[in-house]
């Protein structure tokens, strides 16, 4: 039997990642936490309208706990653990683009 969670798991952990990332860039002390909603609204000190255009990855909060604790949330399927990525998507999109100037430069220094 397929385990969808894990995907939906990955999906939080991959949305949180890029937000912590784009905090750490601009020198914002980042919280142990894995509520995307509170990590979208220090990000929006940094990066307006953030937290509004993508408010609907806090869904995914959740999910940061599923391996730990299996019995925390239901048995996700397929057509959810779908609908978990793209939400993470809009995350990785728009902080790659807050971004891009930055890792641009990165990559010439080398």
């Amino acid at each position: 039997m397929p385990s969808y969670g894990t995907a939906s798991f990955h999906a939080q952990q991959g949305a949180e990642k890029a937000l912590k990332a784009l905090l750490a860039r601009h020198g914002v002390p980042v919280e142990r936490t894995h509520d995307l909603g509170r990590l979208l609204r220090q990000a929006e000190n940094v990066s307006p309208g953030i937290a509004t255009r993508l408010a609907d990855a806090d869904a995914l909060t959740p999910f940061a706990v599923l391996t730990r604790y299996p019995m925390s949330t239901p048995p996700t399927e397929r057509a959810q653990a779908t609908e978990h990525l793209a939400l993470a998507r809009p995350v990785f999109e728009v902080v790659a683009e807050r971004l891009r100037d930055y890792l641009a430069g990165a990559a010439s220094a080398t």
